[in-house]
C-alpha cells in the first residue's frame, strides 16, 4: 500500500502494521478432571502470562493433533498423569490485548497416576465453594459460573 494510502492516527503518524492486525488466537484445551466431589486445578507459574493465577489443566493444541490429542499431552507432561477424555463442556473465546484465545473445556477422568506439579506452580482439589476462593484468568469468568452449577459429585 502506498504510504499517503496507510492508515493515520489523530495526529497525522502513521498506524504500525502490527496495531491493524488481530491478536494470534491460541487454540488451548482444558481438562475438568472430578474426584470425590472435588475439581482439580493447577496454579500458573508467577513467570508466565498471567502468572499466579489458578486455571484448569491442559495447554496450547500443537499442529496436527486434535483438541482430545493435546489434551492427554499436555496432562501428562504438565501433571504426569493419564486421563480419558470425555464430552466437551464448554467451548469459549476470549481476547486479551496481546492475544486471543479458543478454549474446549472436556470433562476427563482421571486413569492413572497421581497428578503431580510437573509444569506448573501447585495442584490443588477444591469443592463447588473453592471456585471463589481463588482467582482464575478472565476467559474462565462463563465457564465458573457453569461450574458453580454444576454438581461436582457426578
Amino acid at each position: 500500500m502506498p504510504i499517503e494510502k496507510q492508515p493515520r492516527i489523530g495526529n497525522g503518524d502513521l498506524i504500525p502494521p502490527s496495531a491493524l492486525r488481530p491478536p494470534q488466537c491460541i487454540e488451548v484445551s482444558a481438562a475438568l478432571i472430578f474426584r470425590a466431589g472435588q475439581l482439580l486445578i493447577t496454579q500458573r507459574h508467577a513467570q508466565a502470562h498471567l502468572g499466579g493465577l489458578w486455571e484448569f489443566p491442559g495447554g496450547k493444541r500443537e499442529a496436527g493433533e486434535t483438541a482430545e490429542q493435546c489434551l492427554v499431552r499436555e496432562i501428562r507432561e504438565e501433571l504426569g498423569a493419564e486421563i480419558a477424555v470425555g464430552e466437551l463442556f464448554e467451548e469459549l473465546a476470549h481476547t486479551y490485548p496481546e492475544k486471543s484465545v479458543h478454549l474446549k473445556f472436556f470433562i476427563c477422568q482421571l486413569r492413572a497416576g497421581e497428578p503431580q506439579p510437573l509444569d506448573c506452580a501447585a495442584v490443588k482439589w477444591i469443592d463447588r465453594d473453592g471456585l471463589a476462593a481463588h482467582a482464575f484468568p478472565a476467559a474462565d469468568a462463563r465457564l465458573l459460573a457453569k461450574l458453580r452449577g454444576w454438581n461436582f459429585s457426578r
